[in-house]
């Protein structure tokens, strides 16, 4: 059971996956404005809602992790390098969740930020900021790297199977989903020979700053519990 939603404000892709059978469920990079409608879903679908996972801090949305924790009483889940508050489970690279008899693998793919991990499951990934649909995350703030993310998309993302399907957080062209194999083919940003003419492209993009970063980031520190303070 597999839904894409999307939050035009922020180009933001949300990825509510259940197995089938256990109806056991996870929902990825959720958006807060948009929680009562992943409430409504959950409900209408009859799922259970085990785990709130984002891929890294995000700094153009403010995260629902925090609010899904505390109304579904599931676990809010990051990798283990994330500094956010409020997580109660936090994933080392290679390390597992299971729903049901679907099986959710955590990769750490830094770059973007050095929180970013990526996830697959079965024949799909789910790539964050790391990989985007002919493109990739920008790496000038937040402890970006151009150099760790050249080797977290050719030494990780890029070695998997290239039917394998890629679905990122964000897309800002109207894209739903791409592959590995297409990615490999088209991405003009991965159409280089060393980590070097990579790390020139991406430091010469010039991008504006996130509009909502100085709002974002501190919220998503706190897993979006914006007045809460303790860790969880």
């Amino acid at each position: 059971m597999f839904r894409q939603l999307f939050d035009p404000v922020s180009c933001t892709y949300t990825y509510l996956l259940a197995d089938e059978r256990s109806r056991e469920a996870i929902i990825i990079d959720p958006v807060l404005e948009k929680i009562e409608l992943y409430g409504q879903l959950i409900n209408e679908l009859g799922i259970k809602l085990l785990y709130t996972l984002d891929t890294h801090t995000h700094a153009d949305h403010v995260t629902a992790s925090g609010k899904l924790g505390q109304q579904f009483h599931c676990e809010v889940t990051t990798g283990e390098r994330s500094k956010a508050l409020h997580v109660t489970l936090r994933l080392k690279d290679g390390e597992t969740l299971k729903l049901g008899e679907l099986t959710l693998t955590s990769m750490y793919t830094p770059g973007h930020t050095d929180d970013c991990y990526s996830y697959l499951c079965n024949d799909r990934v789910f790539t964050g900021d790391t990989l985007l649909i002919r493109g990739t995350g920008r790496t000038d703030f937040q402890s970006g790297d151009s150099i760790a993310q050249y080797d977290s998309l050719f030494n990780k993302l890029l070695k998997l199977p290239e039917h394998t399907y890629v679905y990122p957080a964000h897309d800002y062209k109207g894209m739903t989903m791409s592959t590995i194999g297409e990615e490999i083919r088209y991405n003009p940003r991965l159409q280089v020979s060393s980590p070097e003419e990579y790390a020139e492209i991406m430091d010469n993009l010039n991008l504006a700053r996130p509009k909502m970063m100085d709002v974002a980031v501190p919220a998503n520190l706190q897993s979006g519990l914006i007045n809460e303070t303790h860790e969880a």
